[in-house]
């Protein structure tokens, strides 16, 4: 098949190229559109407890969560009747601002206690708009146009400006901005490090043409999918780090290919067509993999998860389709111009044998005792993975500068309960059952970090009540509450919802398709890597090498992110003791892809050395010299695409780019220059065994 697709682009070079790229033009004009469709929400679980009860509270009740939340800052007494006159003068002009639909303060309410600071000195005023729940776009809208008019002073009072909209537009804004540092970075620096590695200047685009490519490509797909469903924010950080990080490992092991065959003597249509035959079929089934394993996070009933599942599946399959079909075709008008504009010499001709030939023979020799010293430095690495905690985005991401972070603190540290974000209880058809409803309450009040229990609220027969917790909504604390609450007797269909039991239904939801997702990911990889490779041994080693790479990874963001060590590195943020359940999801299957692309990369050579007759421990060593080059090369551009993002002031996407970083570097060292020839030592001719039966669905190569 893929010799066949190879003639093809051969025979129409001309017309493959000119429709790529009229192709990837267009997608970039309408593409660009998607920076105005995307949200920073999707933390929620749709079909969950909290999702019901806060549908019951909007329909029902008549009642949206506060869209801002100002705190207003005075010397004196929130009593004063100065004071008292500035923050109605103060709440007249936020009424009046396009999109409020009515404010509530604590002098407006008459001196609620809920709403003062327990020093006296500050009080709230809550801003409401008549926005859908998950209108990210009209929140962060309002909130941008309050906290730009209002946030400072007014009057002598010192106004903070916080919520749902203002950290919205905070994180928003300082994700677009961060984005546009990163790729200023980025580009500039990976075509230097492009030009080391290829050593001519015509060759070093090549990664630059597939990855971009795939950027644009993505970003069409992904503003067509904003018209059915919402995206995250997030999920543009990752198409860019994965599009151009592909570009760079396909279009690598494509130009080495296409160099190696025409070195070889071969024309130029011979030489592409054998790349595609071998190094894009390599592509095709390593792309496979990263792409089955992204589209594990569809399994996941969160929106922020699922956009990366979007954006991961988009960016890898146009990647696939650049460097499989599009490269060649510009192979094939290139030719031996591919090595036009030489800056270094000893790049343009691949080695038969070399360092890294010695270095798997070296290794071989000795396998037992660099299996025990490697396998030794990762469970070291991984043992900080002990104290991680999770939690969920929040304005602490956010520098702790920032005005909306300042704001949240000020929330936070001064007032007495989280009365922006209450605990609700609903209980539907109440209206007679009151007797029972006030024993459950009773109940709830001796609950570990409830503040307070407000009054009943009737609608019909419905009855809502408010309870305060003094534990910040979206941590493992307010689970904990949440989950003690609904395990007390209470009314048949009582719903439990507010912020704490929405983030405590969206971690609940996460660990219960977890099972599914691991499985799936587990039974493709297998599958995929045993019709490739025809081995029982080599997918299940794959698999538990990469896990052993994965838990160090991860145990290095925990001393990072949860004990706060070597900000140097990866730039200041705010220490909460949690990681981002998401972004650690996140992070977990990205570097589990990537792995996997270099698995079939270094396998795929491997195996073509052993077909053609070699040894085993000669298949790995000229395996490892052909392919380790390319497969360090493509870790060392991965990690500084994915380095830059530590530019961010997000702590998410900060630790995105430093986990990556740090995975794709260990994968391409320890794990494949290492433990890989060792164990393929140990196991011999094993290595390839498979049942007579199951052969019949393996891959002819």
């Amino acid at each position: 098949m893929f010799e066949n697709l190879g003639k093809f682009i051969v025979r129409h070079s001309k017309v493959v190229l000119l429709a790529f790229v009229v192709a990837t033009l267009v997608a970039g004009a309408v593409g660009s559109l998607v920076f105005g469709k995307l949200d920073s929400g999707g933390y929620s679980d749709k079909n969950s407890e909290s999702a019901q009860a806060t549908e019951y509270i909007i329909k029902k009740f008549k009642v949206q969560e506060p869209i801002v939340t100002l705190v207003v800052d005075s010397t004196t007494s929130v009593d004063d009747a100065q004071v008292a006159l500035k923050a109605a003068a103060l709440e007249k002009e936020i009424r009046a601002v396009k999109g409020v639909s009515k404010t509530y303060s604590y002098w407006s309410t008459g001196g609620a206690p809920t709403m003062r600071s327990t020093d006296g000195k500050a009080g709230f005023i809550l801003v409401y708009a008549d926005l859908k729940a998950d209108d990210w776009s009209g929140f962060e809208s309002l909130g941008e146009r309050i906290q730009s008019r209002f946030d400072g002073t007014y009057q002598g009072l010192d106004v903070y400006a916080g919520g749902a909209g203002v950290i919205t537009h905070a994180i928003n804004h300082k994700i677009e901005k961060d984005l546009l540092l990163a790729e200023s970075i980025a580009i500039p620096l990976t075509f230097l490090l492009l030009l080391f590695v290829f050593g001519a200047m015509v060759a070093s685009a090549m990664p630059l043409f597939v990855g971009v490519s795939a950027i644009l490509g993505s970003f069409l797909l992904i503003y067509l999918l904003t018209q059915f469903t919402s995206v995250s924010v997030f999920a543009l950080n990752l198409i860019t780090g994965l599009g151009l990080g592909l570009g760079i490992d396909y279009a690598l092991l494509m130009v080495n290919r296409f160099r190696e065959e025409l070195h070889h003597g071969k024309s130029v249509e011979d030489s592409v067509i054998t790349t595609v035959a071998t190094a894009g079929k390599t592509v095709f089934y390593s792309g496979l993999t990263v792409f089955v394993t992204m589209a594990s996070l569809l399994f996941f009933p969160l929106n922020f998860l699922k956009s990366f599942g979007y954006a991961g599946i988009a960016v890898i399959s146009l990647a696939i389709v650049g460097a499989v079909i599009a490269l060649p075709a510009l192979l094939a008008l290139l030719g031996e111009k591919v090595d036009k504009g030489v800056v270094r010499k000893s790049a343009i001709t691949p080695k038969e044998d070399g360092r890294w030939a010695q270095t798997a023979r070296t290794v071989m020799r000795r396998p037992i005792p660099v299996v025990i010293a490697a396998v030794t430095v990762l469970a070291i690495m991984a043992l900080p993975v002990l104290n991680i905690g999770f939690a969920q985005i929040d304005s602490r991401v956010l520098p702790a500068s920032d005005r909306a972070a300042i704001s949240s603190h000020i929330i936070e540290s001064r007032f007495d309960g989280l009365v922006g974000s209450p605990i609700e209880v609903v209980v539907p058809n109440g209206v007679g059952q009151e007797s029972e409803i006030s024993a459950f309450l009773n109940q709830v009040k001796n609950v570990d970090g409830v503040v307070r229990v407000g009054t009943f609220e009737t609608y019909g027969k419905d009855i809502r009540v408010q309870v305060i917790s003094s534990v910040a909504s979206r941590t493992t604390a307010s689970e904990k509450v949440i989950h003690e609450i609904r395990a007390l007797d209470k009314p048949a269909r009582t719903l439990i919802g507010g912020s704490a039991a929405d983030f405590t239904d969206s971690q609940d939801g996460i660990a219960g398709k977890l099972p599914f997702a691991l499985g799936w990911i587990a039974l493709t990889v297998l599958i995929l890597i045993f019709v490739f490779t025809g081995s029982i041994i080599l997918p299940l080693k794959a698999i538990i090498l990469n896990g052993l790479s994965l838990c160090a990874t991860l145990g290095a963001i925990t001393w990072i992110f949860i004990d706060g060590h070597l900000k140097w590195l990866v730039g200041d943020f705010t220490v909460t003791g949690t990681l981002d359940t998401g972004s650690v999801i996140l992070v977990a299957v990205v570097v589990f892809g990537l792995s996997m692309d270099y698995e079939l990369f270094l396998l795929s050579r491997i195996r073509e050395e052993h077909l053609s007759g070699k040894t085993n421990i000669e298949s790995v060593a000229v395996g490892l010299q052909r392919s380790a080059r390319i497969i360090t090369a493509a870790a060392l551009l991965l990690a500084v695409v994915f380095a830059t993002f530590m530019t961010s002031g997000v702590t998410s996407i900060k630790m995105l780019g430093f986990g990556v970083s740090l995975a794709v570097l260990l994968d391409a060292t320890l794990v494949r220059a290492l433990l890989v020839p060792a164990l393929m030592r140990l196991f011999g001719e094993r290595n390839w065994w498979a049942p007579h039966w199951m052969q019949r669905f393996t891959l002819k190569h």
